[in-house]
């Protein structure tokens, strides 16, 4: 989410009072502030850009807990958010907050100075800072913390990110009287004040100049210039400009795969089919860095006939395309993965739930995919299924059901549906909103690229089924 724009941005608030709800509209078991504060934060795994709970905004709820939790640990808290899981919008968030109250403002310096990681989060600092009042002045301890972090960038990474925003990095510098740590320092920062410094030498710059795009992009790969982002994303535009197969096949072979989410390869394979070979192996190697899910993981995958439904009205993926995809990928983090598919007969109002073969990656994908008919194509009976399923794995440590919640059984309300194993998940992929609510299941409505980050982080906090 971006506060710092040419134009104001919206960041959604709600009542102070708020408190964080449980599934289906239940209010959650009690549990303490700091407990809460962590997981409303860990949600922000899914979706940091616009996050509710129950109607709650998750900025609200975030705000009403860090005055209830002491501030060294709100301070261990963003750290870690920001260090750990990657998040950038929300540490700042609750260094902000933390600024507001005297009780947590001498601990604002530390935080900032280490969650900001990046120049342009200089500038969304001040972005959320000023959300509410452009005029409020900044405390010692923000000017502390953001001079601090100013002398971690060097020119590259300052001309990088200074851009032309409400809020720019010259604001920044001149605000906090940052001190330079050595005439070169002190030099690039003049650059950047006087609006000289120099043109960033990225791919993009590079390509966006080039007249001969497969000359361009041959050079960048032959000089190994491309991060596995970059890489994958423009599969497409190297087979349209006639870039040698060959060299793309080999970069494969020697690039990093880690900074990559697991779907960014699957949408790699959909624009760029010749390569799916080579992109299965670097998501499979993306994967392995993962930490494992430990135990058995059981899956239940809806194949039922609503599945068909897009997701969108933008894109051309289903939701049995997005939980196939899921599943695909968790299976790979997974200690003891065990995956079935489930459908029955609407008519006979009777499930149709059997274990889908030990295939993996796009194969598995695929094998889900081919059970919509082969099972009936009827809507999913979850009671039936999950009674069927926990028969036939009573050892498993997690349950996974990816589905619509489009349940078809009129005499088993979906509440009562079987849980097993210490933790269990409900993903909702057909959710036109996105929440988390914590009641029989942990109830995800809507799907994320994050997942198994969240699922991960969520277990190693030590939350159980209910929250």
């Amino acid at each position: 989410m971006k506060t710092n724009t040419k134009s104001e941005s919206v960041f959604v608030t709600a009542p102070a009072s708020a408190r964080v709800a449980g599934g289906f509209g239940a209010v959650a078991d009690t549990i303490t502030a700091e407990q809460s504060l962590r997981r409303c934060v860990l949600t922000n795994l899914l979706w940091e850009d616009n996050f509710y709970e129950s109607g709650v905004s998750i900025a609200a709820e975030i705000a009403r807990l860090v005055p209830l939790v002491p501030a060294a640990t709100v301070r261990d808290i963003a750290i870690e958010a920001r260090s750990l899981q990657k998040l950038r919008h929300v540490p700042l968030f609750l260094a902000r907050e933390m600024a507001r109250l005297a009780t947590h403002r001498h601990e604002v310096a530390t935080t900032l100075a280490q969650v900001i990681q990046r120049p342009d989060e200089l500038t969304e600092f001040l972005a959320i800072y000023w959300k509410d009042n452009k005029n409020a002045p900044l405390s010692n301890q923000v000017k502390k913390g953001l001079a601090t972090a100013f002398t971690k960038f060097n020119e590259y990474s300052l001309g990088k990110y200074n851009q032309d925003k409400d809020v720019k990095l010259r604001d920044v510098l001149f605000l906090c009287h940052a001190k330079p740590l050595n005439k070169e320092q002190e030099a690039v920062w003049k650059k950047l004040i006087d609006g000289t410094l120099a043109t960033p030498d990225t791919w993009e710059v590079e390509l966006s100049a080039s007249k001969d795009k497969k000359a361009s992009w041959e050079r960048l790969l032959s000089e190994k210039r491309l991060q596995v982002l970059a890489f994958i994303r423009n599969l497409r535009n190297m087979t349209e400009a006639g870039v040698d197969k060959n060299l793309v096949r080999n970069y494969f072979l020697t690039v990093n795969p880690e900074r990559a989410l697991p779907f960014n390869f699957l949408s790699a394979a959909e624009h760029a089919p010749a390569y799916t070979a080579q992109i299965e192996e670097l998501m499979f190697r993306c994967l392995a860095s993962y930490p494992k899910l430990k135990g058995k993981t059981v899956f239940i995958v809806d194949v039922s006939g609503s599945m068909q439904a897009g997701l969108s009205d933008r894109g051309t993926m289903t939701r049995l395309g997005a939980a196939a995809a899921l599943a695909a990928l968790m299976r790979e983090v997974c200690e003891q993965p065990v995956i079935y598919a489930t459908a029955g007969s609407d008519h006979l109002r009777k499930h149709a739930t059997r274990e889908v073969g030990a295939s993996r990656g796009f194969a598995l994908m695929e094998a889900i995919k081919k059970e919509l008919h082969a099972l009936g194509g009827g809507g999913i009976f979850l009671c039936q299924a999950t009674k069927f399923v926990e028969n036939l794995e009573k050892d498993a440590a997690r349950l996974l059901v990816l589905s619509d919640s489009q349940d078809c059984d009129y005499e088993a309300n979906p509440n009562k549906a079987a849980t097993f194993g210490t933790y269990n998940y409900l993903f909702d992929v057909a959710a036109h909103t996105k929440g988390v609510g914590y009641k029989k299941f942990v109830h995800i409505d809507g799907w994320s690229e994050h997942v198994i980050d969240y699922i991960y982080a969520y277990e190693q906090l030590g939350f159980q089924g209910q929250g």
